[in-house]
């Protein structure tokens, strides 16, 4: 009889405990580990099911650089190659591993551990999820990963990597647009808030290129979406008015109490410049309002 894997093993070693091997940018943490041996950098190599397969050169050229100065701080964790013994493969820490290569270190601090096949994929996706410079596309996919390979629910992503529910949900809605739009994401050229309005919508790709090309906020992109498509451009009147930050209503609350009268601000959709109206109840209103303006 053969017992089929358990996809719905929950948190147990599959993501809470293997969560205590890999720290927030995989580089440098508060308090280093100890490592267990020093190995030799030609006995290391990646492991081949990486996900993450580029590197930004110039961001591993600093690093090369404060491990030629400093050292690795943070411990390689490792296990025994299961084709050949006397290798290592690298579970997480592949930065590290390059870095120290082009710091010319003829061997690193690492960490022993027995992990499956299984559970080094899982912690390597765990690592990316957790770099700083990871796009919105590649997070998004390593949510999918995690709960498509290995069974884990939203709720436990949540949990283990301290992200809230709707995140990591809004998030994987991503991977439904596009594979253009997707692209656009990737590279930077948008961002998550101006890629969202976009998801399901029939006309995705035509409007990330304007939303790129005329530089439009999130809530412009929004607007965007949400127009008629004869006119595809942004809508006017009550439906388009804009939310107002904190700092522009904490403004209008000084301006009230200040001039005893009623005020709005509203900045313009280019965020550059806008307009204040002041409301006066009656002519005496407006004489105040007057010589408070030229000081008298």
């Amino acid at each position: 009889m053969v017992t089929k894997p358990n996809r719905s093993r929950g948190l147990g070693r599959g993501l809470s405990a293997l969560m205590a091997d890999v720290s927030p940018d995989g580089d440098t943490v508060d308090t280093p580990r100890r490592p267990d041996m020093n190995i030799p950098i030609e006995r290391i190599h990646p492991n081949p099911d990486q996900p993450r397969r580029n590197f930004d050169e110039a961001a591993l050229n600093d690093l090369a650089a404060s491990v030629g100065e400093k050292g690795i701080i943070q411990p390689l964790i490792l296990r025994r190659d299961p084709n050949n013994s006397e290798q290592y493969q690298i579970v997480a820490g592949e930065r590290r591993w390059r870095a120290a290569q082009m710091a010319q270190l003829h061997e690193v601090p690492a960490v022993l551990r027995e992990y499956s096949d299984t559970e080094t994929l899982e912690i390597a996706i765990i690592e990316n999820i957790q770099r700083s410079d990871l796009n919105a596309v590649d997070e998004a996919a390593g949510y999918r990963q995690l709960m498509d390979r290995f069974g884990h629910t939203q709720d436990q992503l949540a949990s283990a990597l301290g992200k809230s529910r709707s995140h990591i949900a809004n998030s994987m809605r991503l991977l439904a647009l596009p594979d253009d739009v997707q692209v656009l994401l990737i590279n930077g050229a948008l961002t998550a808030g101006q890629a969202r309005p976009l998801i399901g919508h029939d006309r995705a790709s035509e409007l990330a290129k304007q939303i790129v090309a005329k530089k439009l906020s999130a809530r412009q992109a929004e607007q965007l979406a949400k127009a008629p498509a004869a006119t595809g451009t942004i809508p006017k009147g009550p439906k388009a008015k804009a939310v107002k930050d904190a700092d522009t209503l904490q403004i209008e609350a000084e301006l009230k109490a200040q001039l005893k009268m009623s005020v709005s601000i509203d900045q313009n959709p280019s965020g550059e410049g806008g307009k204040i109206t002041i409301g006066y109840r009656d002519l005496e209103q407006l004489d105040d309002l007057l010589r408070a303006l030229s000081g008298g």
